[in-house]
C-alpha cells in the first residue's frame, strides 16, 4: 500500500477522503492532530512547508493542494475514468471547473463573506454575482459538470460547493443544493463521510 493520506476530518483533507474512496484504491490515513498543532512541526513541515492538509504521499512523491491532489489521484488511479484523457474534448472542461473551485469559488465566497472591498476586475474571482451565475451554468442540466459522466472535477468544484452551501457561505439557488443532494448519495461520498465521522468520534472531536 503505496498511498498516504495526511488527515484530518475539519480540514480539506476530509474531501480528499473522499476522492480515494471515488477512486478504490488502497491507501491508508495518517491523522494530524491540527489542536496539538503537528502540522506546524518540523516533521510534517518537511513534506508540506505550508503545514497544511491535505498532503498525499504516493511512494516516493508528495503532493499538496486538495485540488492538485485529486486532479494527480484521477490521472494516476483513473485516466479514461473519473479523468478525461489528455485527448478527450472533455478535457479543458473538466480541468476548467477543478481550476475553478479553489481559484474562484473559495475566494469569491470568503470575499464576500468578510466584506472585502477590492476591485472587481482587478480580482481573480471577479463579483460574487458573477460566480454564481457562473457556478449555475456550469451545473447546467447536469446530472455532472461533464454531463452524464461524473469526474474528478465533480468531486473538487462539487465538494466545494457543498462545504460553501454547509457553512451558508453560498446562496442556495436550487440547481446548488439539488447538485449537492446528488453528490451525497455517491456511494463513495456516503463511505467518506462515514469514515470522517468515525474518525471524529474516536478522536472525541464531536464535543
Amino acid at each position: 500500500m503505496s498511498i498516504t493520506l495526511h488527515h484530518h476530518p475539519f480540514s480539506r483533507a476530509a474531501g480528499t477522503l473522499w476522492a480515494l474512496e471515488e477512486l478504490g484504491c488502497p491507501y491508508e490515513l495518517e491523522y494530524v492532530d491540527l489542536q496539538a498543532g503537528s502540522h506546524k512541526q518540523a516533521e510534517f513541515k518537511g513534506l508540506n512547508a505550508m503545514g497544511k492538509l491535505p498532503t498525499l504521499v504516493d511512494g516516493e512523491l508528495v503532493v499538496t493542494e486538495a485540488a492538485a491532489i485529486a486532479l494527480y489521484l484521477g490521472d494516476r488511479y483513473g485516466l479514461g475514468e473519473l479523468a478525461p484523457t489528455p485527448d478527450d474534448p472533455a478535457r479543458g472542461t473538466y480541468l476548467r471547473w477543478s481550476l475553478y473551485a479553489p481559484s474562484v469559488i473559495e475566494p469569491g465566497c470568503l470575499a464576500k463573506a468578510a466584506s472585502w472591498e477590492f476591485k472587481a476586475g482587478s480580482a481573480g474571482w471577479g463579483t460574487y454575482e458573477e460566480m454564481l451565475d457562473t457556478i449555475e451554468a456550469a451545473i447546467g442540466d447536469g446530472p455532472w459538470l461533464l454531463g452524464e459522466r461524473f469526474s474528478m472535477a465533480d468531486v473538487i468544484f462539487g465538494g466545494t460547493v457543498r462545504w460553501m452551501l454547509d457553512f451558508g457561505m453560498l446562496d442556495k439557488r436550487p440547481a446548488f443544493v439539488a447538485y449537492a443532494d446528488r453528490l451525497s448519495e455517491r456511494p463513495a461520498a456516503k463511505r467518506a463521510t462515514q469514515i470522517n465521522d468515525r474518525i471524529r468520534d474516536e478522536r472525541g472531536l464531536n464535543g
